[in-house]
C-alpha cells in the first residue's frame, strides 16, 4: 500500500467526470488499498478515486465503524432531507452546511465485481452522497448553504 497525494480544490482533475470501472483486477485492488491508507492518514471518512488523481468510479467510506468499497456506485433511492456540516480532504479546513437526503440506497459492486446494495441514514447517507458527487466532478462547496462565505474568502 502507498499513501497517495490528495488532489486539492482548484486542480482541474476534481471537476472531471469519472469513468466506469471495467476491470476488477489487481490494479483496482491496489488503488482501493492505497485509497484506504491515504484516507486514514488524512483522518477522512470517505475518499473517491478522483481525489487521488484516478478517473474511475470508485469510492471508499468508513463511517461509524462501517468500512465499504463501492465500485460504480449509483444512488437508486432517497428519502427525506437532512442539513448538516461537511468537510472534504480536497477542500481543506472549510466546512459548510449541505442539504442531503436523510436516507439513501446505493447499488454498487465490491472489489471482485459482485453486486450489492447499501442503505444508509444520516451521516452514512451524507458520506455516500458526498463521495458519489465527487465521481461527477461536484464538490460539497457547490451545494453548500454557506458557499458564498467560501467563495468570498478567496479560497
Amino acid at each position: 500500500m502507498a499513501i497517495r497525494k490528495v488532489v486539492k480544490i482548484g486542480e482541474e482533475m476534481l471537476r472531471k467526470k469519472s469513468k466506469p470501472v471495467k476491470d476488477f483486477d489487481e490494479d483496482l485492488w491496489q488503488l482501493l488499498d492505497d485509497m484506504r491508507e491515504t484516507m486514514y492518514k488524512n483522518d477522512g471518512m470517505g475518499l473517491a478515486a478522483i481525489q487521488v488523481g484516478v478517473l474511475r468510479r470508485a469510492v471508499i467510506i468508513d463511517v461509524n465503524g462501517l468500512f465499504a468499497e463501492l465500485i460504480n456506485p449509483k444512488i437508486i433511492k432517497t428519502e427525506g432531507e437532512d442539513i448538516g456540516e461537511e468537510g472534504c480532504l480536497s477542500v481543506g479546513k472549510f466546512q459548510g452546511r449541505v442539504a442531503r437526503p436523510m436516507k439513501v440506497t446505493v447499488e454498487a459492486f465490491d472489489r471482485y465485481g459482485y453486486p450489492f446494495s447499501i442503505t444508509g441514514e444520516k451521516l452514512l447517507a451524507r458520506c455516500l452522497c458526498h463521495e458519489i458527487d465527487h465521481l461527477d466532478g461536484v464538490l460539497f462547496v457547490d451545494k453548500s448553504l454557506d458557499k458564498d462565505k467560501y467563495f468570498k474568502s478567496g479560497r
